[in-house]
């Protein structure tokens, strides 16, 4: 069944002019149209937009707004993560010491909490105003940092999936974040109570900070570098940190625990103690940006990516090594002053090194040992974490710029001199999509296949399982159809070239050399017995497409499609796009004098000229009737044009950049009675897909999603979906759904979507970050070091509408019942009043008012909660008093009520204290508070005392069982057959 295009609603106007004249009743037309949705994306291995994290087998890395799971020695995708509706670029991913969770910022400023295993997420944190740029956990996992472009580092409680506090100081983009563990002398070895620690960040303002958690300031501030810190890590033992430049240099600092523990004290001369100490500039062997600096967690090496294509590793000796090479240096030194001595030489300055062992310099600490070459630009690197079996090598992990990933082989260290180690690449992912933007797309007639080309191949995918089913090397492509039967797939080249492949053999079948410039554009009259190629070297030539055989000598060899050039139409400027009329009557040649020629196409003869637009036209395409030529240009422009006179129908602007393709949907044919459709697509440079009807020049709906400029589009031939390719390197389908769309709808929800961000921009701009020009702050303004952590999204403002309705709602029908039992206690004819039908709401739920209250401020997440809160007008945080006092006193969810009674006294403490209403409120709050939580404390209590005796009666049980199976006997026989042994000398 062809979905309908029309739904007609009746409405009937009752007026004595209509009693008077009865005729027929108004129909308004309101026009419907099918919603499309993105169904599928791919061709993406991994993108440049964050770093990646290696295990060893599986490697979770950014794929745009995604998280892509890859076996790498497989080749397979195991899982994508995937939110439904967020569309913003995955920024940074670490991984947590509780191996299941990963946390992944993103470029509008929120970090979601992942589960692994389940693939789905725990929890959403959403604090920064601009993309977050770096993330750390501490050893336990509890606590999660996070910095951003905004310059703010925020400190997450994992737990609790809330903001603890905001660190402000940094005057630049955060780029990196290192938990430091300070452990202090004086605290028992059995404490179980965890220090708060410190923190060390970098920026790009040049700053190396370290804050101290305990209380929440920045306790020094160092001048790293002279440009931009790109990079920081800590050893494993947390007495070195590294830090990488944007001008290649690599410089290693001190930690003085010892000071840590002690804190901010003065010397006898008056200064504050220092923390950090610096030590030395490690020797690089380039000068580019040291991008990223790792140190091995268990094996000694070092590595730093401060190349495009490669990685330096660094062994890390140990402190007998050291010693060994101090004492040989020692030895060389002695040997060549005694020979000076013999030839009466001079004597050097310097004296003789003594006898003592020197100090361990940091210089014979790292020595390099082997440079990892990638075979494209690297984004990111890790080490994994399982060694390759049997070989003590080290794998390391890279994620490179051009969609691929590999890994790599670090050899253990040998002791021969004349093996020069190097790293061997034993795993590579690359198959699954292009090394560069996808230039141009074709589909197959009955869409089951899909050829997508960039610079360098060509890419033939399944369109059912969407994987790729042939790769072929291709130079230059830049556009693509495939022939009639589908069996070869013909493709214009920057060369001027047409190049004919069969899919089946992956093999190049036919190079034609066509045009003496860059082929711009191919096309396929409707009767598959033509084709028309248009070039930048003016002409557009004709093709036939004819059957030629594999083998010249064998007749019965199976017969391959040629190309037969037959004539040549000569133009007077570069041709950019080509289209045969469906009916097969005319031809449209664009060119680069920003007009249309249109010719009959049998005699070649000038029929019209479309002008108008300012700039090129870079694609266009004629409706099915051929009635409608559609062109798009540079100019942002779309114009729908008639192809009877050539007069412009209308000139829309479509896209905020440059308009590179546009296509008519086409209609099913397997639909033989629907009509030819005049709708239409459109890509741009602004990264938009636009869906358009050409008869009422309207948008019908913005499909957003790539994250570069889309320069390919492909529609299905049955009219079912659209394919588009992009400078991302992902090719995305987008599918006409079953649902209805109205126009009217679409605009609506545009508007509530800009108004909601509007509100929460306005009630956001406060926080402006300390020195940036924003609105509000003034260059120099001196801000709070350390505030609370929200951020208003339209997530929160919708919680907090949902709270204050639920309040309304509840306050309603509690005066509505009190109001009742008044009239019933007074007596008389009140009392034989029904009561008051219960609210439908409440009814639905069988709760209660209070309970239902509760369940609102249930479902509002943890993270969100503050923010919603915040939201409420000062009346409602009375109101809400008064329900909280209900669920302390019936120890209902006492966590989550001690967390808001918390933070309303601590937000509203001056209104609360000014009005007097509040204490009828507050003191019964604080019995029923103290008294549910003294109950919570002597159950942990009675628990906790019952889990140490419990534990008491294992360990003895344990300790028991040991000396039980202890046999004296039995030992002291081992002990003398031991002894009993001798050297044996085997002679060959």
């Amino acid at each position: 069944m062809h979905a309908p295009d029309w739904l007609f609603q009746t409405v009937v106007f009752y007026s004595p002019f209509r009693a008077a004249h009865p005729s027929a009743p108004f129909k308004v037309m309101v026009q419907s149209y099918l919603r499309h949705g993105p169904t599928e994306a791919f061709g993406l291995v991994c993108s440049p937009s964050s770093n990646s994290h290696y295990d060893g087998r599986l490697a979770y890395v950014p794929g745009l707004e995604d998280v892509l799971v890859w076996d790498v020695k497989k080749g397979q995708q195991i899982a994508m993560w995937h939110e439904t509706g967020h569309r913003a670029e995955v920024t940074c991913i670490t991984r947590s010491p509780q191996r299941d969770t990963f946390a992944v910022g993103y470029a509008d400023g929120s970090i979601r909490l992942w589960s692994a295993a389940a693939g789905s997420v725990i929890a959403t944190f959403n604090g920064h105003k601009k993309s977050v740029t770096a993330l750390s956990f501490d050893k336990a996992g509890a606590r999660l940092a996070s910095g951003s472009q905004d310059t703010d580092i925020i400190l997450w409680d994992v737990v609790a999936e809330a903001g603890i506090f905001r660190l402000r100081g940094h005057r630049d983009q955060i780029t990196a974040i290192q938990f430091l563990e300070a452990v202090s002398s004086s605290a028992p070895s059995t404490s179980t109570g965890t220090t708060p620690g410190f923190l060390v960040t970098g920026a790009k303002d040049t700053f190396l900070k370290l804050w101290d958690l305990s209380t929440q300031h920045c306790v020094q501030t160092v001048v790293a570098h002279r440009a931009e810190i790109w990079s920081l890590d800590v050893d494993p033992k947390e007495e070195l940190i590294l830090t990488g430049s944007g001008e290649g240099d690599m410089r290693a600092w001190k930690l003085d625990h010892g000071a840590m523990e002690s804190g901010l004290v003065e010397t006898e001369s008056g200064e504050v103690v220092k923390f950090i100490h610096p030590i030395t500039n490690l020797p690089l062997s380039s000068r580019h940006r040291v991008s990223q600096i790792l140190f091995h967690p268990t094996h000694p090496y070092l590595a730093v990516q401060s190349h495009d294509r490669s990685v330096e590793i660094f062994r890390i000796r140990t402190e007998e090594e050291i010693r060994k090479k101090q004492a040989r240096r020692k030895k060389r030194a002695k040997e060549k002053q005694e020979l000076a001595k013999s030839k009466d030489a001079i004597q050097r300055d310097g004296e003789v090194e003594p006898d003592h062992e020197q100090e361990v310099g940091l210089a014979d600490l790292f020595t390099p040992y082997l440079v990892a070459r990638a075979s494209g630009k690297v984004r990111s690197f890790d080490f994994g974490d399982e060694e390759l079996k049997g070989k003590g090598a080290v794998q390391l992990f890279m994620a490179l710029s051009t969609n691929a990933l590999e890994v790599y082989s670090i050899p253990a260290p040998s002791k021969s001199k004349e093996e020069t180690p190097e790293a061997a690449r034993i795993l590579s992912v690359d198959l699954p999509g292009h090394r560069a933007d996808v230039r141009t797309l074709c589909l197959s007639s009955d869409d089951m296949l899909l050829a997508s080309a960039s610079n360098g191949s060509i890419k033939i995918w399944n369109m059912r399982s969407f994987t790729c089913i042939r790769t072929i090397e291709c130079t230059n492509p830049i556009c693509s159809t495939f022939l009639p039967g589908d069996r070869q797939v013909a493709v214009g080249t920057k060369s001027g070239e047409i190049l004919i492949y069969d899919v089946a053999s992956s093999a190049l079948v036919e190079t034609i050399s066509a045009h003496s410039a860059t082929v711009w554009s191919l096309h396929i009259r409707d009767d598959e017995q033509a084709l028309v190629s248009g070039s930048a070297d003016k002409d557009v030539k004709f093709w036939d497409i004819e059957q030629k055989a594999t083998e010249n000598d064998n007749p019965n060899s199976p017969r391959m499609l040629t190309l037969t050039h037959v004539r040549t139409l000569k133009m007077t400027d570069d041709v950019l796009s080509v289209r045969y009329s469906p009916n097969g009557k005319l031809l449209a040649v664009a060119l680069l004098d920003s007009t249309v020629k249109v010719f009959y196409q049998d005699t070649l003869k000038f029929f019209l000229s479309l002008y108008g637009h300012k700039l090129p036209v870079l694609s266009m395409d004629i409706s099915g009737d051929s009635k409608l030529i559609v062109t798009c240009s540079a100019d942002k422009n779309v114009k729908i044009w008639g192809l009877d006179f050539g007069d412009c129908h209308r000139s829309i602007f479509a896209h905020d950049e440059s308009v590179m393709q546009v296509a008519f949907e086409k209609t099913d044919r397997r639909d033989f009675d629907a009509k030819p459709s005049h709708y239409f697509w459109t890509v741009g440079k602004d990264k938009m897909v636009k869906y358009w009807d050409g008869d009422k020049f309207e948008n019908i709906q913005k499909l957003d999603g790539h994250h570069g400029e889309i320069w390919a589009l492909a529609v299905s031939h049955h009219g079912k979906f659209v394919v588009t390719g992009s400078h991302d390197k992902s090719i995305r389908i987008w599918e006409k759904l079953d649902e209805p769309l109205f126009v009217e709808e679409e605009r609506e929800r545009d508007l509530e979507q800009l108004y909601e961000a509007g509100i929460a921009d306005t009630l956001n701009r406060e926080d402006a970050p300390i020195g940036s020009g924003a609105d509000g702050a003034a260059a120099g303004t001196a801000a709070a070091e350390a505030t609370g952590v929200s951020k208003q999204t339209t997530e929160t403002l919708m919680a907090g509408e949902r709270i204050i309705e639920a309040i309304d709602l509840a306050e309603d029908e509690v005066n509505a019942f009190r109001e009742y039992e008044e009239a019933k206690l007074a007596g008389g004819l009140s009392a034989q009043i029904a009561p008051p039908p219960r609210n439908p709401v409440l009814a639905a739920y069988d709760k209660e008012p209070e309970e239902y209250v509760l369940m609102v401020v249930e479902r509002v997440s943890s993270t969100a909660l503050y923010d919603a809160l915040l939201v409420l007008p000062f009346g409602k945080v009375v109101s809400l008093m008064k329900f909280l006092n209900h669920w302390a006193e019936r120890e209902w969810n006492l966590i989550l009520t001690s967390r808001i009674i918390f933070f309303l006294l601590k937000t509203h403490h001056h209104q609360i204290v000014a009005n007097r209403v509040m204490r009828t409120a507050l003191i019964p709050l604080r019995k029923h508070l103290r008294d549910a939580l003294r109950k919570q404390k002597d159950t942990l209590s009675y628990n906790l005392a019952a889990l140490q005796y419990i534990k008491r009666q294992s360990d003895a049980q344990r300790t028991a069982e040991f000396f039980e199976d202890f046999d004296e006997e039995a030992m002291k026989e081992k002990i003398a057959e031991s002894k009993k042994r001798k050297r044996v000398s085997i002679k060959a």
